[in-house]
């Protein structure tokens, strides 16, 4: 008898941050895909997350659909974002998206870049 494992989703969306992300990505000029994510190189800490307009799927890319919403991962970040969650916060002086990744490390004072390890490097 062959057993099924259910893979885990790369990265997960709390319920703000679905919402967020239709609000952005209906106002958008020209109609959408999704949303693409990814990791740079940058800041003081090390990396930094990437977040844009997704026209096209790029057949390396790594696709997560949540609460209604298409997640494109670069390949180059799928290792570097397993298991994260992705909420949004609205505050009296700043409001943006967080990242909540189990591969986080550090974290720069200003917020801006991140110390990330692989998943399969701890």
């Amino acid at each position: 008898m062959t057993q099924k494992y259910e893979i885990p989703k790369a990265i997960s969306l709390t319920d703000r941050a679905a919402e967020r992300i239709k609000h952005i990505m209906s106002r958008a000029e020209t109609p959408k895909i999704g949303v693409r994510l990814g990791v740079k190189n940058g800041g003081c800490a090390g990396m930094e997350y990437t977040m844009d307009y997704a026209d096209a799927r790029d057949p390396l890319d790594e696709v997560v659909e949540d609460k209604g919403v298409m997640i494109l991962i670069e390949p180059k970040a799928v290792l570097f974002l397993l298991g994260t969650e992705m909420d949004y916060e609205e505050g009296v002086m700043s409001s943006g998206f967080i990242f909540n990744n189990p591969n986080q490390t550090d974290a720069c004072g200003c917020g801006e870049s991140v110390t990330i390890v692989p998943a399969n490097a701890r």
